[in-house]
């Protein structure tokens, strides 16, 4: 029998997804399954951008540029204008959702062998990004106890090595919900230029931020044309994530010429997905602030039920629509298993993402959990209601 390539024994399985067929499972006994587990929204999509694809009139589905439609790039120039970043259609590559727009850094600027620092907990498919084009992560762990703040500057040049080409950020972060502020860009702006390092900074969840604070894109930072990489995406944004449409950008233009050859190879992005993500730039603006309310409303309340748990320790969020909670279980990635196998209350059980995946560092984040507040207000008060009794229940066996 042939043999599987090493990188394919070595790809990391999903933490958000490994327990579907348990929760498969637990659904066909009759369970209701509360999913906390997936930053999948429950807001509806907006009817006008699923309308522009509906009342497209095209005779032929044909490929569009590997670039992209000119008219798409054209809007998102105009989008990122509007928060404060400065580039034109030429400096953006349309992907097929962030994940290729991540993938298109990695393999753009980085060689097998090199390597990436990144700040751990971190999002869980930068694992298997690294490990598909070998590429090696370096974290520097960030602590529970400051709510997951940035690591001291000293962490980081302590890490840095003849192979380190860049450094990679989430922001606001997935999976903690931790915000960068203006202070913390400028200090990994200062080791980037310091050291000639890229900056990949995915900012997927760019509207979500809350307590008044500001997003400030990582594109922004002076100094730091030629050494950012913006990756972004439609998915969270305007709960459209089947849509799988995502953008790479920079000003450098020998990154763009880079990333162009892998775009090219893969042809070109959905056509669909770009006549609905054209639509969405046009949104108006009170449609962020009606999705804004509403997740802080969760979030307020999914942290403030978790931290009136015996033993549980839930840092308050920046934004995102995620929060890390650590729990009194010796191994979050059993107790979520057994929330699924062997646990129901009034009929359901809640599904969260085991940590330990969102670390490179072994035995990391073991009692801790990633909840994502994407279920309406109700969904989120019985989900707690089980977690509450069935961690009761799980310590008392």
């Amino acid at each position: 029998m042939p043999s599987i390539s090493s990188r394919g024994t070595h790809m990391p399985p999903s933490p958000i997804r490994k327990l579907v067929p348990y929760a498969d499972a637990a659904k066909k006994r009759g369970t209701k399954v509360f999913h906390l587990n997936i930053g999948q929204p429950d807001i509806e999509t907006p009817q006008v951008i699923l309308d522009a694809v509906r009342n497209t009139h095209m005779k032929v589905l044909e490929y569009s540029p590997s670039a992209g439609f000119d008219s798409y790039r054209a809007k998102l120039a105009e989008y990122y204008k509007r928060n404060g970043i400065n580039v034109t259609p030429a400096d953006i590559i349309v992907t097929t959702g962030g994940s290729e727009a991540i993938l298109f850094a990695i393999m753009g600027c980085l060689d097998p062998g090199d390597e990436i620092i990144i700040p751990e907990p971190f999002y869980a498919n930068y694992n298997g990004f690294a490990t598909s084009s070998g590429v090696k992560i370096i974290p520097i762990p960030s602590g529970i106890e400051t709510g997951f703040a940035l690591p001291p500057i000293s962490d980081f040049e302590m890490a840095i090595t003849p192979r380190t080409k860049a450094i990679m950020i989430c922001n606001p972060n997935n999976p903690t919900g931790y915000l960068y502020s203006e202070e913390e860009l400028n200090i990994l702006r200062d080791i980037c230029l310091r050291y000639d390092l890229f900056l990949f900074s995915d900012e997927a969840y760019r509207e979500f931020c809350y307590d008044g604070r500001k997003h400030k894109s990582a594109m922004t930072l002076e100094g730091m044309s030629q050494n950012v990489i913006l990756l972004d995406t439609i998915s969270k944004r305007y709960s459209a994530c089947g849509g799988r449409i995502g953008s790479f950008v920079t000003r450098n233009k020998t990154v763009i010429d880079a990333a162009m050859k892998f775009a090219q190879a893969r042809l070109s992005p959905p056509s669909f997905a770009q006549i609905l993500g054209e639509a969405a730039v046009d949104m108006p603006e009170d449609y962020f602030e009606g999705v804004h309310a509403e997740y802080n409303a969760r979030r307020d309340l999914l942290v403030r039920r978790l931290n009136a748990m015996e033993g549980v320790l839930c840092p308050n969020p920046g934004g995102a629509f995620y929060a890390m909670a650590s729990l009194p279980v010796d191994d979050s990635e059993k107790f979520c298993q057994w929330l699924l196998e062997s646990f129901s209350h009034n009929g359901a059980t809640v599904m969260m993402a085991p940590a330990a995946g969102f670390y490179a560092t072994p035995d990391k984040g073991k009692n801790e959990v990633r909840l994502a507040y994407v279920l309406n207000q109700d969904a989120i008060n019985m989900a707690m209601d089980c977690l509450e009794i069935a961690l009761k229940e799980y310590n008392s066996k």
